[in-house]
């Protein structure tokens, strides 16, 4: 056990003993550093620990308080894998999930979109007229191959911040993230290729691997520290896999930030096997500790980690504007971006440069990551309110979604068949896997605000499955789902 993790240990015991009651202010950096003759950084990681386990949260220019919510429910089981490649399945329920994405009268618990309510995107909007009204012949142009310079720039810069020292010429922008994982996929990867992805995964992946040809094996991974490592060893052994896919920080669905001693023991992993990682860090900036944990990338020495993030999910997902950071794989994610998407639009990446230039992104972000922290929060209380007292939660680290796991036998195809006559959807949980595992699991996204609408569709969802679990005969606890208070119904 490291010094931070005992440090962790000790401080998590006192506050389970009641030593430090809820709410109130945990001792400074600098106190417990002298108390304990450990090193700052020490304490910042021991801090960030217990922050992982919601025992406590950092409060801006504050310090580190106690939460409130000590009766957490209990965490998703790691699920175990037969350590086998297998052919993608599941397009045609992810397809209908796409479909029923974007339907009116019907609200979207489980999309993966953030909010585009806030102050920052209407000065974005402004951004993209200036620019369509006084560059109207650059952004009819071609774009270059790379994509464009000043954004590339920018995006240099910003990459700094999650460890990345990378020029602007060794960063290509893509058609969304989507399309940089796709570009990553077919750089290093040939039809028939077995790929390693962390399990559950983004559903989007999954099917960009079906769509190439590929094959997969899922890899167990924990809903605190991530991917097993030791698993990915076996795997390694026994098949001629030639990348692992994964999302480490802020994971989608888990919502985990992968420590940084196993990042780094991930990546002697794949040196020892000569593989490539495929590392998604679309959600990286949205982590709610600051600074934000690093990438893979960062510890990379050889070029052997293509990153892969895009401005969909702290931005707008309608800019359409990803990137991909390649290493030693350039040339060949150029060619692949050449055959597949060509070029991108310049008049998005001309604004998003401007956006950043001046700014107005890193405000935008902070602005995010506090909303969705304190969202992550209101709906786990939401969900432990009206779900049955059986139900396992996510402890998400960063973004904006909630994983739950309900009793093995329940059928969450079934769920949002039901729930859709209600008004209500729901991302069950098999399409992240290859194979339709987690079929008793759920995807809850809580990016909007929590409108007394949201938690009406919330309590929606648990009287759902009460009556399905109770149909089913399945286990559904002591307790009854809380009845809906004064103007809920």
């Amino acid at each position: 056990m490291t010094r931070y993790q005992q440090l962790a240990d000790i401080l998590s015991q006192r506050i389970k003993a009641g030593l430090y009651a809820a709410g109130e202010r945990l001792p400074s950096v600098r106190l417990l550093s002298d108390e304990h003759g450990v090193s700052i950084s020490t304490v910042q990681q021991a801090y960030r620990q217990l922050e992982e386990c919601l025992l406590i949260e950092a409060r801006a220019k504050s310090g580190y308080f106690v939460r409130c919510s000590s009766n957490l429910p209990s965490l998703p089981a790691t699920c175990t894998h037969a350590q086998r490649p297998v052919e993608i399945s599941q397009w045609e329920n992810t397809l209908a999930f796409l479909q029923k994405s974007d339907q009116e009268d019907v609200i979207h618990l489980g999309v993966g979109s953030p909010d585009l309510s806030g102050p920052g995107l209407k000065i974005l909007s402004r951004l993209l007229s200036r620019v369509s009204l006084h560059q109207s012949e650059e952004v009819l142009e071609y774009d270059n191959i790379y994509g464009s310079p000043v954004l590339r720039e920018q995006i240099a810069r910003l990459m700094l911040d999650s460890g990345n020292h990378q020029s602007a010429e060794n960063i290509i922008i893509t058609s969304g993230c989507h399309g940089a994982l796709a570009i990553a996929l077919g750089a290093v990867c040939q039809p028939g290729d077995i790929v390693a992805v962390d399990s559950p995964s983004f559903h989007g992946a999954m099917q960009t691997l079906k769509g190439m040809g590929m094959k997969v094996i899922e890899i167990p991974t924990d809903p605190v520290v991530g991917i097993s490592l030791e698993a990915l060893e076996m795997a390694l052994d026994q098949w001629p896999i030639k990348a692992v896919q994964l999302t480490p920080t802020c994971n989608n669905p888990l919502g985990y930030n992968m420590p940084d001693e196993r990042k780094k023991a991930l990546l002697t992993l794949a040196q020892r096997y000569d593989i490539a990682i495929i590392e998604d860090d679309v959600y990286g900036a949205l982590a709610y500790q600051y600074p934000r944990p690093p990438t893979i990338a960062s510890f990379d020495d050889d070029g052997r980690v293509l990153l892969c993030s895009s401005f969909s999910k702290t931005v707008a997902p309608g800019l359409r504007i990803g990137w991909i950071s390649p290493g030693r794989y350039l040339d060949k994610a150029l060619h692949m971006k050449y055959i597949s998407a060509g070029r991108v639009a310049s008049l998005p990446q001309l604004a998003m440069a401007e956006f950043i230039k001046q700014g107005h992104y890193m405000q935008h972000l902070r602005r995010m990551r506090r909303q969705y922290q304190r969202n992550r929060d209101i709906m786990t209380g939401w969900v432990m309110k009206y779900f049955p007292p059986n139900t396992c939660l996510s402890r998400p680290q960063g973004s904006f979604m909630l994983w739950v796991e309900l009793p093995h036998g329940f059928d969450s195809l079934r769920l949002n068949r039901c729930l859709l006559p209600l008004g209500v959807q729901v991302a069950a949980g098999f399409i992240s896997s290859a194979s339709g595992k987690y079929r008793n699991c759920l995807r809850l996204s809580y990016s909007k605000p929590m409108t007394a609408e949201i938690e009406r569709a919330v309590q929606k969802v648990g009287k759902t499955i009460y009556e399905l679990l109770e149909e089913d005969g399945l286990s559904i606890g002591t307790e009854k789902p809380n009845q809906p208070e004064a103007g809920l119904v």
